[in-house]
């Protein structure tokens, strides 16, 4: 229940947020929010994260449907008992579905966050990329760290801990 409700949460701000911005700003006029270092830069992006595959809408939203299906599956049949993969699967799922309501509605995203100093500049995005991002630096983590975290992220330790928590009920029914 948590995954759905972080990822609704994550595509319903990035929403309106996104509403609110196209709302109370001009399409390519940057706008200082913290000097130079935070704008807000409203822009049409009809390619992916960090603007690659321009002008590939239609093929980003297919993939998005996949993605979305095998993120609910991973969560749903998982049985993971991690707070942290969770969590993960919960931000990915909330920024492809916060992207994908424009590619469906208008074949393009609204990118808007414009960080960096003077000519030196960041990819331009909004909330949902930013959830997809710190998704796949979790993932990262979980990777390489997942002994240390104790998550579980295959289905032979799923299933080693199932058989674990079984032999340890039977041995308090005895």
């Amino acid at each position: 229940m948590a995954f759905l409700l972080l990822a609704f949460t994550v595509a319903v701000s990035d929403q309106l947020l996104k509403g609110w911005v196209v709302a109370n700003y001009v399409i390519n006029t940057p706008a200082p929010v913290l000097g130079d270092w935070l704008r807000i830069d409203f822009i049409h992006n009809s390619g992916g994260l960090f603007g690659i595959l321009q002008d590939s809408a239609a093929i980003f939203a297919v993939v998005t449907v996949i993605v979305v299906a095998v993120l609910v599956a991973l969560e749903v049949g998982s049985g993971w008992r991690s707070w942290l993969v969770t969590v993960t699967l919960g931000l990915l799922l909330g920024g492809a579905i916060g992207n994908f309501i424009d590619r469906i509605r208008l074949n393009y995203v609204i990118d808007f966050a414009d960080i960096g100093i003077g000519s030196w500049r960041f990819y331009i995005f909004n909330i949902a990329d930013a959830a997809v991002t710190v998704s796949i630096l979790l993932m990262i983590v979980i990777w390489f760290a997942a002994s240390r975290l104790g998550v579980n992220v295959s289905a032979e330790e799923k299933d080693d801990h199932a058989a674990e928590d079984d032999r340890l009920d039977s041995q308090k029914e005895r």
